[in-house]
């Protein structure tokens, strides 16, 4: 079964540290924590009364991946995943794209997407061929990127960045 801990020092490599682009619409991240995403799970951490762009300067790699662990891993129930490539492609998808990283893979297994990972999207995903899975993952989200720019312009600028990304979850039999 995955684990999650195998996962972490990829996902910290991959998402290094403070950003605050104008053209990235999460705003205010760090090591793939939004703002937006802070605000919901995090706690004032410089204690001057609100969570702002200073809380999310100053988070852990201990913060960050325990949103990632209880926000992301835990909503895809990769414990349960049996094949550990499989498991991050799709728990980064989330990670990067919200629900679209569960209904989409959803709509792959041929099973209800509901964006809500329970037994039967566990039980889909797991009888799956899981190299043919982690393939039709990856192509699939390559798609929603090259959708997301025809239907945002503006995100050309992030095409590149998003596809050296993907091209990092490879395969692996486990």
């Amino acid at each position: 079964m995955a684990n999650s801990d195998l996962f972490v020092p990829k996902l910290l490599r991959l998402e290094g540290g403070f950003v605050n682009r104008a053209d990235d619409r999460g705003g205010p991240t760090n090591m793939g924590v939004t703002l937006s995403t802070w605000r919901n799970v995090g706690y004032d951490k410089d204690g001057d009364g609100d969570i702002d762009t200073e809380d999310i300067r100053q988070l852990s790699s201990e913060d960050a991946m325990s949103v990632m662990k209880t926000m992301y891993w835990n909503r895809w129930k990769a414990d349960r995943i049996k094949n550990q490539s499989v498991a991050e492609i799709l728990v980064d998808w989330v990670w990067a794209s919200g629900k679209w990283g569960i209904i989409i893979p959803q709509r792959i297994l041929n099973i209800p997407d509901d964006g809500i990972v329970g037994e039967k999207t566990i039980q889909a995903l797991n009888e799956a061929d899981q190299k043919e899975l982690h393939l039709d993952v990856w192509i699939a989200r390559k798609k929603f990127f090259d959708d997301l720019v025809v239907n945002h312009p503006d995100q050309i600028v992030n095409l590149h960045g998003w596809m050296n990304r993907l091209k990092e979850f490879k395969f692996l039999a486990t």
